[in-house]
């Protein structure tokens, strides 16, 4: 199998189901910030993140996959028909455990924090930063009259980038290294 097709070359794509839209369509927008998060974690993992956590990380990975393919199915009986489930509240439960689980030995936060740290710490903060487009891209394809999003889709998302903000935080701590606190400018 080649994988080009030339489908796409008149910048339209198929979605699961058989439709054809733009590739400027805010569906097509939404699956495809939740495959670049879904790359950005990917890096982040490869930066020399804690081996301990790269488990539930390849989980998060395959359960962001999950998640791209129901946004790509826009019709609610298609998903069910064809098996796809996007991402379920069991999913954003394991989520918030891991968040308790790491937070739990780091300091609290007094103030705000500047990304940065370790290259790891600094790989997780940009999967952050691109959780939080994908939730945004999500809410917004959410919000459009006639779309059908599943409901678990935007909270996944809202809690994930939570728990990349905690890994950020846990990978300077195990590198040694402080959290910078953000210092206003007209301090």
């Amino acid at each position: 199998m080649k994988i080009y097709t030339r489908r796409g070359d008149t910048g339209r794509t198929d979605l699961f189901g058989g439709e054809r839209v733009g590739k400027d369509e805010l569906r097509v927008a939404a699956y495809g910030d939740v495959d670049e998060l879904n790359a950005s974690l990917g890096l982040a993992m490869a930066s020399g993140a804690d081996p301990g956590l790269q488990a539930s990380l390849r989980e998060i990975q395959s359960a962001l996959f999950d998640l791209g393919a129901s946004l790509a199915t826009p019709d609610a009986r298609h998903r069910r028909k064809a098996g796809v489930e996007g991402v379920t509240a069991a999913e954003i439960d394991r989520l918030e455990s891991l968040i308790d689980r790491l937070e739990a030995p780091l300091e609290p936060l007094q103030a705000f924090i500047l990304p940065g740290g370790s290259p790891a710490a600094s790989a997780f903060h940009v999967a952050r930063t691109v959780c939080r487009r994908a939730e945004r891209s999500v809410v917004r394809l959410a919000g459009r009259e006639g779309e059908s999003v599943e409901e678990t889709a935007v909270r996944y998302l809202n809690r994930l980038s939570d728990l990349l903000f905690v890994v950020a935080r846990h990978e300077n701590a195990r590198q040694g290294i402080p959290d910078i606190a953000w210092v206003s400018r007209s301090d």
